[in-house]
């Protein structure tokens, strides 16, 4: 029972993975098939990464129009990648001072 269990847990980490698209690899059709990116999406961010690979989400978001943290922090939880790395939201103003308290 634990073999299978094993088993069925490295096939779901197997098939997570490959679900992971990086913006600076993809293809029109893979981005295209991240719940959240539709034709004109996939267009823009391919128009901007031909001007140089997305260096970190903030670049991302800063070149993407349309898309904020939010939408990143959406579109990561649906395998969106930049260079390998989920988007990690910054704490609002403040929170990480009182964090640190």
């Amino acid at each position: 029972m634990f073999r299978k269990i094993l088993a069925a847990a490295a096939l779901l980490s197997a098939t997570l993975a490959l679900a992971a698209v990086d913006v600076n690899k993809a293809t029109e059709a893979e981005l295209d098939s991240v719940k959240g990116i539709g034709p004109g999406t996939s267009r823009t961010i391919l128009q901007e990464r031909r001007k140089g690979a997305f260096s970190d989400w903030d670049d991302f978001i800063s070149r993407v129009k349309g898309v904020g943290p939010a939408r990143a922090s959406n579109l990561s939880e649906a395998g969106l990648t930049v260079g390998g790395k989920p988007f990690k939201s910054s704490p609002p103003a403040g929170e990480s001072r009182r964090l640190r308290e």
